[in-house]
């Protein structure tokens, strides 16, 4: 039995290039960066970028496209792969190549309510859940003030 399943929490380096194929399912393409910071043996501070290529399909493709932009923040699941290519000059490249499984977004500007409900709705998490219940517990909470409490 093998196990092939990537996590990536990083922003994209470019905007998502959505297309079809032939037999009309979207298609989703971008770049995406994650980053590391750790310390050198001098002890400096060394960040460390590592640059991946994101493949989504279906529902997903169409809703990457719409509401992701360069820079945005977003979480990604999927399958990893390593795409080995020759450049213009010859010289042999390698590629990580993601096939993403799901998707979710990462945080919201005040200028887009329209991606954070997105976001609710194709979230896998409880956290949309647990927002409602939050503010279904304070509506049942009873106005209480320091004189109704007996001690």
């Amino acid at each position: 039995m093998s196990f092939n399943k990537i996590i990536l929490v990083g922003n994209l380096g470019r905007d998502p290039e959505l297309r079809y194929t032939p037999q009309g399912t979207p298609v989703c393409s971008f770049t995406m960066a994650t980053n590391e910071r750790r310390r050198d043996r001098a002890g400096e501070t060394q960040d460390s970028t590592t640059w991946f290529r994101v493949t989504l399909w279906g529902r997903q493709a169409e809703t990457a496209s719409q509401y992701l932009t360069k820079g945005r923040p977003v979480y990604i699941e999927g399958r990893l792969r390593m795409e080995e290519w020759t450049d213009k000059d010859g010289r042999v490249r390698n590629t990580l190549e993601v096939h993403a499984t799901d998707m979710q977004f990462i945080g919201t500007r005040g200028d887009e309510p329209a991606a954070a409900a997105v976001a609710s709705q194709s979230a896998s998490s409880s956290a949309p859940r647990a927002a409602a219940k939050s503010t279904a517990m304070e509506e049942m909470e009873p106005d209480v003030s320091d004189d109704d409490i007996p001690f």
